[in-house]
């Protein structure tokens, strides 16, 4: 069952001057340290900012939040798993929150899509509940 659906689109032109003009300020204020380790890495840069941020904007719209509620944006962080699919995890707010909307007896599950045509980058995240196996 689906409990949260967001998306986002940023101009990653956007990011770019917010990564010149504020820099570290920026990046440790809005993304975790995988993120950070991810992004540098990559030729541009500023393209991988964006996706990620985009991903947190769709995933508080996804919550049913926005950044109030306690849900900050170093909340949410793009991670892959082993498969190379790329998810969110959450902590803080944005877990506690997670954990209120779904229901009882499920766990959550957090897809998301990322991609970039320069100028703009977008994500979509949808969050569905999974019913626990009582095997």
């Amino acid at each position: 069952m689906m409990i949260g659906l967001g998306s986002d689109l940023v101009d990653i032109r956007r990011i770019e001057r917010t990564l010149e003009r504020y820099g570290d300020r920026f990046l440790d204020r809005i993304f975790t340290p995988v993120e950070r380790a991810r992004s540098e890495a990559r030729i541009d840069r500023a393209a991988s900012y964006a996706k990620r941020f985009a991903a947190k904007e769709a995933c508080s719209k996804a919550l049913g939040t926005g950044f109030r509620r306690g849900v900050f944006w170093r909340d949410m962080g793009v991670i892959n798993l082993a498969s190379g699919r790329p998810t969110l995890q959450l902590t803080g707010g944005a877990l506690a929150r997670l954990r209120e909307i779904t229901p009882t007896g499920c766990d959550a599950r957090i897809d998301i899509t990322l991609t970039d045509e320069p100028p703009l980058a977008q994500a979509i995240v949808m969050i569905t509940s999974i019913p626990v196996s009582s095997t």
